[in-house]
């Protein structure tokens, strides 16, 4: 477990830190657009998200001409790909009310199963804690279910804020990384 943390600790150090920054800035301006136009920003990440997959589904048909390694998933993952980025680019309004919808709903499936897991695992002996934990994420799955369009409204503000939040702690952990960067050359520097 050890080893695992220092080879992680490593891989960051030689991650370029103006990297981490722009990441940084990046998700700062997504959060401070989800929180100040958040309709407009959907719509125009929901399109980004069309052309993404349309791309990704062309690669994957073209990755199938050269390896023909998993052809039936490169095959399905291309067509999919290309149909859904299709029909995102062709219908965006209904894309940027039904992809946040459809992503409420996945989350409130899985806060069900979640939940009916922790407390399976605290019959299990998972303790007292792990009861609360299921309770919680099964009232969280049925909140969501039932208004599963004013919590599609209300998940770019989230999300908004949980990019706003990971925003600046990049920026202030790319600082560090260049810190850390800096006092390592210097203690490499023979003088």
């Amino acid at each position: 477990m050890e080893r695992q943390r220092m080879s992680t600790s490593e891989e960051l150090m030689h991650l370029p830190w103006w990297m981490v920054l722009l990441e940084g800035i990046a998700a700062l301006i997504i959060g401070v657009l989800l929180l100040t136009s958040p309709g407009m920003t959907t719509l125009v990440l929901t399109q980004v998200l069309g052309f993404y997959w349309l791309i990704v589904g062309v690669l994957a048909l073209v990755n199938l001409f050269v390896d023909h390694s998993l052809w039936g998933w490169k095959l399905c993952s291309g067509i999919l790909g290309i149909l859904a980025g299709l029909v995102i680019i062709r219908h965006p309004l209904w894309s940027t009310l039904f992809i946040p919808a459809l992503v409420v709903l996945v989350l409130a499936v899985q806060s069900l199963i979640q939940g009916g897991i922790k407390i399976f695992e605290a019959f299990r002996g998972g303790g007292f804690g792990a009861v609360i934990l299921g309770i919680l994420n099964i009232l969280l799955g049925v909140v969501l279910l039932s208004a599963p369009l004013m919590a599609a409204f209300v998940l770019p503000l989230v999300v908004g804020i949980f990019a706003l939040i990971g925003g600046v702690a990049a920026i202030f952990g790319a600082f560090r990384l260049h810190n850390s960067a800096l006092r390592a050359s210097i203690q490499q520097t023979p003088t």
